[in-house]
Parts: structure tokens; sequence; C-alpha cells
């Protein structure tokens, strides 16, 4: 009798999860009103109401960030589910064509950096379409992608021209990345960490050494982009690497140095012409993804990382 007489809880309001999740993976208030596209009073005021109808504080500020306190760390494990479901049942209604497997190719470095945001705002938006991944060099993917073995994938190539087909997403200028405070570009031969044969980065880099004259070795081979940063940090080597990959940890180093300038490359996308809706879907996210990094680079990678 006691249970029927009990007032009804409240319920948790998706709109204001959503701000709640954007505030908890961005760290900032304004970052995530621009995100929910609302003022960040506005935001604030959701926080606010959040709060007193939990009776807890949610998030811990200070003058420059907020951090999630212990009730909102459990609350964000809910809220992402609760929104995750609420765009499954949506989805199923709404956009019943939208489902299936989607097959994107990437580069090491694009897929361990920037497509795990891209894949994650997508599933939001998409829960029904399973997006699966294989990560190999430009050439491959190009090659996989013509032979319809990928619908679509993201690739670099030498700024002289961009392959056709294909689309221009960034250019990107590509530096030597050392140990910050490091003495590797010092030493003669110069130690060179390189990807695998096929990497445009890697044609890059050694052909512009030859091309100065300065001696070289390669010093460390692997075919992923954390193991060239960890010859990097290990002050093992120098590397060929895209500009916005260098970390607080590193320098960009160039002529200044003793080291060649190594000039710019594209990062392109290639969709197979029978791409279907799903397939075209990843695309748009991917594009947009690349106008936002260019736009906050550094912003883009912490929020991937």
């Amino acid at each position: 009798m006691n249970l029927m007489l009990r007032q009804a809880l409240p319920l948790l309001e998706l709109d204001i999860l959503r701000t709640f999740v954007a505030i908890a993976e961005t760290g900032n208030f304004t970052t995530a009103a621009e995100t929910v596209h609302r003022t960040p009073s506005a935001v604030s005021m959701q926080i606010k109401k959040l709060e007193e109808m939990l009776g807890c504080s949610l998030f811990r500020r200070d003058a420059r960030s907020v951090t999630l306190t212990h009730h909102g760390e459990v609350l964000l494990s809910y809220a992402r589910r609760l929104l995750s479901l609420s765009n499954e049942a949506v989805s199923r209604f709404m956009m019943p064509e939208m489902n299936g497997v989607v097959r994107l190719g990437a580069p090491d470095d694009v897929g361990e950096l920037i497509l795990p945001e891209v894949l994650r705002r997508f599933a939001e938006t998409f829960p029904s379409i399973a997006v699966n991944v294989s990560i190999e060099t430009s050439s491959s993917l190009r090659r996989a992608v013509a032979e319809r073995r990928l619908d679509l994938a993201i690739f670099n190539a030498p700024d002289a021209s961009m392959p056709s087909p294909g689309e221009l997403l960034m250019k990107e200028q590509l530096v030597w990345a050392g140990k910050n405070c490091g003495s590797a570009h010092l030493k003669n031969p110069l130690p060179v960490s390189v990807w695998e044969e096929g990497c445009i980065w890697r044609a890059r880099a050694l052909e512009e050494l030859a091309k100065s004259g300065r001696e070289f070795r390669v010093a460390y081979f692997c075919a992923h982009h954390m193991g060239q940063r960890a010859a990097i940090r290990a002050d093992l080597a120098v590397a060929p690497l895209a500009r916005f990959l260098v970390g607080d940890d590193m320098v960009a180093l160039g002529e200044k140095d003793g080291l060649p300038e190594l000039g710019h490359y594209h990062i392109g996308l290639v969709v197979s012409d029978e791409a279907e809706a799903p397939a075209l879907a990843v695309a748009d996210y991917i594009r947009a993804a690349f106008a936002r990094m260019e736009r906050r680079p550094m912003e883009m990678l912490q929020v991937a990382c």
C-alpha cells in the first residue's frame, strides 16, 4: 500500500542529458554549448535543474575546466545508455532504411586519432548501422574501394595532385618530429623512423634527405603510428609526421635543425560509385569532422584520445 502512495519519481529529460554528456566530454561549458546549439547560460541552467532534481553536484568547477564528481561519473553511464536507446528507437521508425554494414578504410594515423570521434558521433545518430574499419596503407585502401571490397576510404596523397576519383578533405604540413629537447636530430648519420613501403610520408622523407645530402640510417621501422611516436619519445629517431600529430612532448624540426623541409600532403576521401545511403551518411560525417579539425585541431584530437 505504501508503494502505491509513494510519489512518482521525476523523469530525466533527454535534452538535458545530452547537454550533460557534452559537458562531460568537452570539459567546458562554452564548448558544450556550441555542441548542443545553446547559449552558455542556458546550459548552466539545465545543469542546475538536473543537479537540483537529483540532489547532488555533478561537476567540480575551476577557472579553466570542469570535471565530473563521483555522482557525475555514475550518471554519465546512464545518460549515454538512455540517449543511445532513444536514438535507436527513433531511428527504427524514422529511418528504417538506415541499417546494415558500412566498410570503411583509413590509414593508421587517421584510424587511431580521428575516426573514434567520428564513429562515436555517427553511432549516436545511426545506431542501426555497423561500421567495419580496415586500417591499411593509402594505396591499398584506394585499390580496395575500386575493387568494391570497401565502400569508402580516407587516404593520404602527395600535394602535387589529388588522385581521381577522390576529394580533398584537408591539406596538412608534413614535418620532422623529434623529442622535445632531444638530440636524435644531431646525430650523424641521422636516425630515422619510417613506415612500410607504400607510405607517402616515408617516400617524401627519404627523397628529401637524399636530395639534401644528409646521411641517414633507418633506425626504427614500424607499420603503426604508435610505434613511430614511441621512437620519437624515446629519442631514438626522428620521423616524418603530420603537423597536427606533433604532441606537447615533441617538437617540429626543419631547416634550422639541419633537416630538409617536407612540404605538404593531402588527406582525401574516395567513395565507391555503388555506395548506398548508409555509406554516404558516413562520408558526410567524415567531411564534417575534418571541417571541425581545420578550425580546432588540438581540441578534436583531445576528444578523440
